[in-house]
């Protein structure tokens, strides 16, 4: 797929543009970390889903720009049920958040019967509605111990991040939906494990929506890699891991748009991308062209239904509830 992008000689005058509009329309413009650098630079903030989502809640501005794919925008709906929220391309969707319909989950339900229901953000607004709970990457172990031990747990959509949590809590009675990131689930353990080798002195930045999450935990349970150069970590973390860490080195498993963030978070640090060719093609499908005609035509706008945004909120804030969610995905 070709990604257009502004040429670089027009940039400064399209950016100026850009934030012109945003002022006219009073939009505050946010952008997921996996966006294209240009568009993660023209924006007021830029981190992960969750975290965008609740700063659209708190801004003051009546439109909410969110750079990011469909569910990113649908998650700001419901936090923001009376501001207006546009997204560049209403097309950007998620092989994530497509791996489980509605049906599926009501017909898992109905073959676990009281079983707690807990969801990570990255899924549409229709299966948050069915949710008891929802997560995060950095939070999702605290919401399935938070659960009575003798309840079974529903977990889903991402059998990687999943298998981290039932593996980490050791807990028999949850179950774990089979879906997953087509782009992270490609950044695989032998991938990994070779770049390893030929960065020895490397730290790892591993996302645990990734194929190679058991893999890295392998390396550091065997001492290939040093325990405390392993870090699973969700994007947010992956930014405030930069600016503590002392390496010169560091690997990162995620999509390739996260260096940029950690490039300007530690720019002392070589970053470099366990697969370079983790890239999602729905992200990258905001380009600045889209991003433009989004501020000057005023679309697309995204809608939720309220009933549905009321019970997605309310699984939200009960993640809320049990503890600090941090950052996203």
């Amino acid at each position: 797929m070709t990604v257009m992008t502004a040429a670089p000689e027009g940039l400064q005058a399209w950016a100026e543009e850009v934030r012109d509009l945003a002022r006219r329309r009073d939009a505050v413009l946010l952008a997921h970390n996996y966006q294209l650098p240009e568009i993660q630079d023209v924006a007021d903030h830029t981190g992960d889903s969750l975290a965008l989502s609740r700063i659209a809640a708190a801004s003051s501005a009546s439109t909410i720009v969110f750079c990011g794919v469909h569910f990113m925008a649908e998650t700001a709906k419901i936090l923001a049920p009376d501001k207006t929220v546009l997204i560049p391309d209403a097309a950007a969707g998620c092989s994530l958040a497509d791996s489980i319909t509605v049906d599926q989950l009501r017909a898992w339900k109905a073959e676990h019967p009281g079983a707690v229901v807990v969801s990570y953000v990255n899924t549409t607004a229709a299966i948050k509605a069915e949710t008891d709970i929802c997560c995060t990457s950095s939070n999702a172990i605290d919401v399935v111990a938070s659960i009575p031990a003798d309840r079974e747990v529903l977990f889903l959509p991402d059998q990687f991040l999943g298998a981290h949590v039932r593996r980490t809590l050791k807990r028999e009675n949850m179950h774990v939906w089979a879906g997953e990131c087509h782009v992270h689930a490609g950044i695989n353990g032998a991938t990994l494990t070779q770049q390893a080798k030929e960065h020895p002195d490397a730290e790892l930045f591993v996302h645990p929506e990734c194929g190679c999450a058991t893999s890295a935990l392998y390396l550091a349970g065997s001492g290939a890699v040093p325990e405390d150069r392993v870090k699973i970590l969700s994007t947010g973390g992956m930014v405030d891991a930069a600016r503590a860490s002392k390496a010169k080195q560091v690997l990162v498993a995620t999509e390739v748009g996260m260096l940029h963030q950690l490039r300007r978070a530690a720019p002392e640090i070589e970053f470099r991308a366990v697969n370079e060719r983790a890239s999602c093609r729905y992200m990258k499908m905001i380009t600045p062209e889209k991003l433009l005609r989004a501020l000057r035509e005023g679309r697309d706008e995204v809608h939720v239904d309220p009933e549905l945004a009321a019970r997605g909120r309310a699984a939200v804030q009960r993640m809320i509830e049990i503890g600090q969610p941090g950052s996203g995905e």
